[in-house]
C-alpha cells in the first residue's frame, strides 16, 4: 500500500509552504499502535467503540487497547471486561483498569459546566496519566481515542502516521463541515480553532491539542510526556493570556497542557483540520 499525504514545511523566514511527502511503503511489520481511552459512565457508547476498532484498516495483531473506567454510576466496567474478553483473540493486547478518583457532577449538573471545569479535567489528567503507565510497552505509537468518538476514516491511522509528526491530532466536530467540537486544539494564544484552518492546507501548527482523537509517538510518552494535572507553566509563551481559570491560575492542565510540555521538550504539535472525525452529542 502506498499511502500519500499533504504536509508543510516552512522557509527560513517561517512562512508555511506546502509539499507533498514522498511515497511511504509500511514496513513488512506496521508499528505496534497502543490505543488509550479513559472511560466514565460510558456504557451507551460501548458497543460502537469496539465495532468501529473492529473496522479499523490496521492489522488487529498490531493494535492493544486499554482502558481505564473511573467513577461510573453504571455498569462500565462489568460491559468493558466481557468486550476486552471477547477482544483479546484478535488484538495484540487488550487491559482494563479501574481506578476510582472519587469525583462526581452533582445532579444535572452538564459535564462542560465551567465552574466545575478545572476539577474534572485535573481528574481526567490522573486518569489519562495511570492509563497511560500502567499499559504502555513497547508501542511505537499511542492514539488517544475518546469512548464517544462516533464515527472516523477506516484509514484514521495510515493518514495521521502518513504525514509523518510525532504529535498530531484530527479535527474534531458533531457534523462534517460543521464548527469544531474539540477546542482545546488552537494556536495564537487560544484565538484560533481548527474550523477556521479548514479548507487551507492539510497540516498546520497548533500550540495546543485535544485528546479526542490525538496521536502521540511512543517515545515522546517514554521520555516523560505526560498530562499536567495542575496549571503547567506560567508565563509559557503560548499560554492563553488571561487563562480559563483565571488571571489568577495561569498555565494549562491536561491536553493543553501536555502541548506545553510538549513545545519545552523540543516537540511540535500538529492538526489536520481537512481530516474530520464525528463526536458524539451530549
Amino acid at each position: 500500500m502506498v499511502l500519500r499525504a499533504t504536509a508543510l514545511r516552512r522557509d527560513m523566514a517561517g512562512t508555511a509552504m506546502p509539499f507533498h511527502l514522498a511515497a511511504m511503503t509500511p514496513p513488512s511489520s506496521p508499528p505496534a499502535i497502543l490505543i488509550l481511552t479513559p472511560v466514565k459512565d460510558a456504557m451507551p457508547h460501548l458497543d460502537r467503540y469496539w465495532n468501529n476498532l473492529h473496522r479499523l484498516d490496521w492489522p488487529l495483531e498490531a493494535l492493544s487497547v486499554g482502558l481505564l473506567e473511573s467513577d461510573s454510576l453504571d455498569d462500565t466496567f462489568g460491559r468493558l471486561a466481557q468486550h476486552a474478553a471477547a477482544a483479546r483473540s484478535r488484538f495484540a493486547n487488550v487491559g482494563v483498569w479501574k481506578r476510582d478518583f472519587g469525583f462526581h457532577l452533582p445532579a444535572g449538573v452538564p459535564r462542560w459546566s465551567h465552574p466545575w471545569q478545572l476539577q474534572r479535567r485535573r481528574v481526567l489528567a490522573r486518569a489519562r496519566n495511570h492509563l497511560l503507565f500502567q499499559a504502555l510497552a513497547d508501542h511505537d505509537w499511542v492514539l488517544w481515542l475518546d469512548v464517544d468518538v462516533v464515527e472516523y476514516p477506516t484509514d484514521l491511522l495510515q493518514r495521521l502516521i502518513a504525514v509523518g509528526r510525532d504529535i498530531v491530532h484530527p479535527h474534531c466536530v458533531h457534523d462534517y463541515g460543521g464548527p469544531t467540537f474539540d477546542r482545546n486544539g488552537w494556536r495564537d494564544r487560544g484565538t484560533v480553532h481548527m474550523d477556521a484552518l479548514r479548507g487551507g492546507p492539510d497540516l498546520v501548527r497548533l500550540d495546543s491539542v485535544g485528546g479526542t482523537v490525538l496521536l502521540v509517538r511512543g517515545d515522546i510518552h517514554r521520555d516523560g510526556l505526560i498530562f499536567p494535572p495542575f496549571p503547567y507553566r506560567p508565563g509559557h509563551p503560548a499560554a492563553r493570556r488571561p487563562g480559563p481559570w483565571g488571571p489568577q491560575m495561569e498555565g494549562e492542565i491536561e491536553t493543553e497542557g501536555l502541548a506545553l510540555l510538549a513545545a519545552d521538550m523540543g516537540h511540535q504539535c500538529w492538526g489536520m483540520p481537512n481530516l474530520e472525525v464525528l463526536h458524539a452529542r451530549d
